[in-house]
């Protein structure tokens, strides 16, 4: 007879502490297995197959497991589909219960409304919670009922509803004993998956208070260490959102907000999921890019003849991670100076970004694009020579990325900034008028 037991699925939510799905299974009748899919619906998508991510990924289960085996326990890991992986976990175990947290992307929608079908065809409960947000989906609307589409008013809202409840971590360390004791099992390795090692020299999961205090006067300047690198850590759920937004609160209103930001679009991908493959402003799709290949490619290469967008890709392209402020500039530059759809560059930063996350990618991209949810109207056209005055007077992040960018070598700016502003505004006008 197979042991009776429920599952507690982790996707982007890799750790044991303060995780509410956990929580609630080690809370209920039967011992928990952690599971976990590496799903060949995503992977396969990957072109690198030296994608740092899952690297990430992998080490993070290792360690994951380390930890499991000191409580007797294991994960449980299966590579295939996440439907595949159901069929052979109900075959290996008597399952009772799945608990899971939500995850509110298209893909992860409907996968798990799939596997919902598929374990109550065997008569198996799912539950999912909120875990990876402070508020989700209908948690802040406005007064008539509707999802905010603007953010400032859904950011008010929000912290009037922000209480030390919605910040209270889940007591997970006080059920470790209801883990399923079984034989410790093997982490397929990355070959084993189709991929080899990445470059690792990943981020650290801590942040010194220092950083978030400084937060407002440091974020906006790439040249210093002022911004937390821990997107990565929030993207796979190394480190939990109710203990970040805590210290937040506490310490820092302005990097409280970006964890707001970060809230918003996920709801707004959750109401609205045609923004994945359209503008959420509709009227914008109407637009007349001019998608030159030759022109994003030397975008994407960090050879625009403009030295603060070419820092910012060449950092993308060399670490996985650009500075905040510069991804506004190059998103606005590939946008409004390159008339390229936004779509073209929304879909690289996620081939690059360690800390990609499909809806805030998204909506950072609509928001340079000017397409997406913002009060502020089509004609903000960034000056990249401005902004570097503004950001980077010293050329301290410039010189680290662009050496040569004094030199005579260096390539020539590929546009007139003026003519540029000019040609966006008029074909903006014009879509927009049709």
């Amino acid at each position: 007879m197979p042991p009776t037991i429920n599952l507690c699925w982790l996707r982007r939510d890799l750790r044991l502490l303060d995780h509410a799905a956990l929580y609630h299974a080690l809370k209920s009748a039967a011992p928990v297995v952690p599971v976990f899919v590496f799903d060949t619906n995503i992977l396969n998508d990957l072109e690198d197959k030296h994608d740092r991510r899952v690297t990430f990924i992998h080490d993070t289960l290792e360690d994951l497991q380390v930890k499991l085996s000191k409580l007797g326990s294991t994960l449980d890991i299966y590579y295939g589909t996440p439907q595949q992986a159901f069929e052979h976990w109900t075959t290996q175990y008597d399952v009772q219960e799945v608990f899971t947290n939500i995850d509110y992307e298209p893909y992860a929608v409907k996968r798990d409304a799939d596997i919902a079908k598929q374990l109550k065809e065997k008569n198996i409960g799912f539950h999912q919670y909120k875990d990876q947000v402070i508020f989700d989906r209908n948690e802040i609307l406005k007064d008539n009922g509707q999802p905010y589409t603007v953010f400032t008013p859904y950011s008010k809202k929000w912290k009037t509803l922000l209480n030390d409840y919605s910040l209270q971590a889940y007591p997970t360390e006080n059920y470790f004993r209801n883990f399923f004791k079984q034989k410790i099992k093997k982490v397929p390795s990355l070959r084993a998956i189709g991929f080899m090692a990445g470059d690792r020299g990943f981020p650290s999961v801590r942040i010194k208070d220092s950083v978030i205090k400084n937060y407002d006067k440091t974020r906006d300047l790439p040249g210093i260490e002022g911004t937390t690198h821990i997107g990565l850590h929030l993207r796979f759920g190394t480190i939990s959102i109710r203990e970040l937004a805590g210290r937040a609160n506490e310490l820092n209103e302005t990097f409280l907000g970006e964890l707001i930001w970060r809230d918003f679009f996920q709801m707004i991908i959750w109401h609205f999921p045609h923004v994945v493959q359209h503008s959420f402003r509709r009227e914008y799709d109407n637009i007349q890019w001019r998608n030159n290949e030759h022109e994003f490619q030397q975008w994407c290469d960090g050879q625009t003849g403009y030295p603060i967008v070419d820092a910012g890709m060449r950092e993308l392209n060399t670490t996985g991670f650009m500075h905040n402020r510069v991804r506004m500039i190059t998103a606005s530059f590939l946008t409004k100076h390159l008339l390229i759809d936004w779509r073209w560059g929304e879909a690289y930063f996620a081939k690059k970004l360690l800390d990609y996350d499909l809806a805030a990618n998204n909506g950072n991209w609509q928001w340079a694009a000017g397409s997406g949810c913002d009060a502020a109207p089509y004609f903000r056209v960034f000056n990249p020579t401005l902004q570097t005055q503004r950001f980077d007077p010293s050329f301290e992040y410039i010189k680290k990325w662009v050496p040569e960018f004094q030199e005579l070598t260096y390539v020539k700016p590929m546009v007139v900034h003026e003519q540029a502003r000019k040609r966006v505004l008029e074909v903006y006008k014009a879509a927009l008028a049709s």
